[in-house]
């Protein structure tokens, strides 16, 4: 059954936009838009993963558990998904240059 699916690719490679334009619609720079199965909507997810390079990725779709969503990052980011008691909350790394700052 397909389902809606949002994904953020920000400094990505064009060919890899491109390619997430056939099946989604951009709908602002870098946020793409769609219903597509669970296997393609993996299918991509694995596209990304292979081509994000130093950009970042993030897949939010829906999901059968008390959020109704769940999602997947890629590449360098500063926030990171950690699973708290079955709920999923985001994480900040600090950055060197705000490390520095606080010594």
């Amino acid at each position: 059954m397909a389902s809606m699916i949002v994904l953020s690719a920000s400094a990505v490679p064009d060919h890899l936009r491109g390619a997430l334009t056939r099946w989604l619609l951009e709908v602002t720079p870098e946020l793409y838009v769609g219903t597509v199965s669970a296997r393609v909507r993996d299918e991509l997810w694995e596209s990304v993963t292979a081509c994000v390079g130093n950009g970042t990725a993030v897949l939010v779709y829906p999901s059968n558990n008390e959020q109704g969503f769940e999602l997947r990052t890629a590449g360098t980011q500063r926030r990171t998904p950690v699973d708290f008691d079955g709920l999923t909350l985001i994480s900040f790394t600090r950055n060197s240059k705000e490390m520095a700052n606080l010594l």
